[in-house]
């Protein structure tokens, strides 16, 4: 049993289908995996032991009926404190939220539960999500698995600590400028940050009331292959009718896409900051890989990747932050975290100055979207560094370059382990596809994943 708890999503779904484990035992067996690693990772931080034993016992009832719920039922997982609830507190790393319970679940927190998934509790975020490493001060740090002096990223860093380390089958990221993906990175799990217009925001704390910056966020899965994406991803997309962004798009299978023949573009240094070798030989291994399965592949960089480092910031602060200080007023947040209060301190640009910045943005989107016509895949790295220690990253943060520009363009993005830094730190690669095409970055990550090894155990 202990070993199951370190399977995929796709094997526990197989191994309760088959009869050949309980949900209570599985459940049982995740919350007993938190007990002994939490109080290290500090990753889970509402758990819901009591209600999470009850649905898996229904689950077990309903199974044994014939009844199962759906692809997920009976599996167990955790959610990002920043996606609504029902029932259990949900703070989004707020202190105006300490006590916060929510009379509904999120969108996506709902269609998890109606495919048969059970929630153990809620994992860690930075305060509103907006943070490079996961710590605030309602909860305090959440640390990294593979070494506890080292950050989990962020603003997912308590979601994907918590798979990376067998506590839950998957959790669910937010990515506004790489929420999923450093996380994923730094933790060796894998994480898909879909098309935006995919998956609906409702009852995210940054929800889909965002006006210019609304296609910047997007939810989606971190799990510990690449497999289980597609399944949860299966499951999230889709318009709820509330969020507006939405576009019903139908799915490709991943399995459906043959690499061969596939064109990649691909780069190791964005031109704003130099990755470590240890990154840089990671990515051209990736690279490697898909060769041999017969991607064409071709090293060539999208000029707007080094030129508009710094584009992501300014529109996020444009206004002042005040669409962040909107958010603390809503949740009654009177004190922050000092890592927020500098993103909050920015001071608005004249109206004149907003407008042409937006301009400038469609024009960035545009000529990327005209590279992207030569190429099917983009591969390069997700940070210049393998997880850092706590308190770097606003002297590293020009690591997470790779990752920002991406959200401005909307593209679907995978994140796959495929290297091992010298201190024993995951590195992982960033497989980014033409819109909508996430069948086509799943496919090439579970390649890598198959050839590279993706996820492995931490040690403890």
């Amino acid at each position: 049993m202990d070993e199951l708890i370190f399977a995929s999503a796709i094997e526990q779904a197989k191994a309760i289908q088959a009869g050949q484990v309980s949900s209570e035992e599985l459940v049982s067996a995740c919350l007993r995996r938190i007990e002994a690693v939490n109080p290290i990772l500090n990753a889970v931080v509402q758990l819901a032991a009591d209600s999470a034993l009850d649905a898996a016992r229904a689950a077990d009832a309903a199974l044994a009926r014939g009844e199962a719920k759906g692809p997920l039922h009976g599996l167990p997982m955790t959610l990002k404190d920043s996606i609504d609830t029902a029932g259990i507190i949900t703070t989004a790393g707020t202190m105006g939220r300490k006590t916060f319970i929510p009379q509904e679940d999120a969108t996506v927190a709902a269609r998890l539960k109606g495919a048969g998934a059970i929630l153990l509790g809620k994992t860690n975020t930075p305060e509103l999500t907006l943070y490079g490493e996961t710590v605030n001060l309602v909860y305090g740090q959440t640390n990294n698995p593979y070494n506890p002096e080292r950050i989990p990223g962020g603003s997912s860093g308590g979601a994907a600590a918590i798979v990376a380390a067998g506590g839950s089958a998957f959790d669910l990221g937010t990515d506004t400028g790489g929420s999923i993906r450093q996380p994923a990175h730094f933790c060796g799990v894998a994480g898909l940050k879909p098309t935006s217009g995919r998956v609906p925001r409702t009852g995210h704390i940054v929800s889909y009331e965002m006006g210019a910056l609304d296609s910047l966020t997007t939810i989606g899965p971190l799990a510990r292959s690449v497999a289980d994406l597609y399944l949860i991803f299966s499951v999230l997309a889709g318009p709820d009718w509330r969020d507006p962004a939405m576009i019903p798009m139908p799915i490709g299978d991943p399995k459906a896409v043959d690499l061969k023949g596939l064109r990649a573009a691909f780069y190791t240094d964005n031109g704003i900051i130099a990755p470590t070798p240890e990154v840089a030989e990671t990515t051209k291994a990736a690279v490697s890989a898909l060769a041999d399965a017969g991607v064409i592949t071709e090293e060539n960089r999208p000029e707007e990747v080094a030129t508009t480092g710094s584009l992501w910031l300014q529109v996020a602060t444009a206004d002042g932050s005040a669409w962040v200080h909107r958010i603390l007023k809503a949740a009654g947040t009177t004190e922050t975290h000092p890592v927020l209060q500098r993103f909050i301190s920015a001071e608005a640009i004249p109206s004149p100055d907003y407008t042409a910045l937006l301009e400038e943005v469609d024009r960035v989107r545009s000529a990327m979207l005209g590279f992207l016509q030569n190429y099917d895949l983009i591969i390069c790295p997700v940070n210049a560094f393998p997880a850092m220690p706590h308190g770097q990253v606003s002297a590293k943060g020009d690591g997470y370059s790779y990752t920002r520009i991406y959200n401005m363009t909307g593209w679907p993005v995978v994140v796959v382990r495929c290297g091992t830094s010298d201190e024993g730190l995951p590195i992982g690669v960033q497989v980014i596809a033409r819109p909508w095409r996430e069948d086509v970055a799943l496919a090439a990550a579970q390649r890598l994943e198959i050839t590279l090894g993706g996820w492995q155990r931490p040690v403890k």
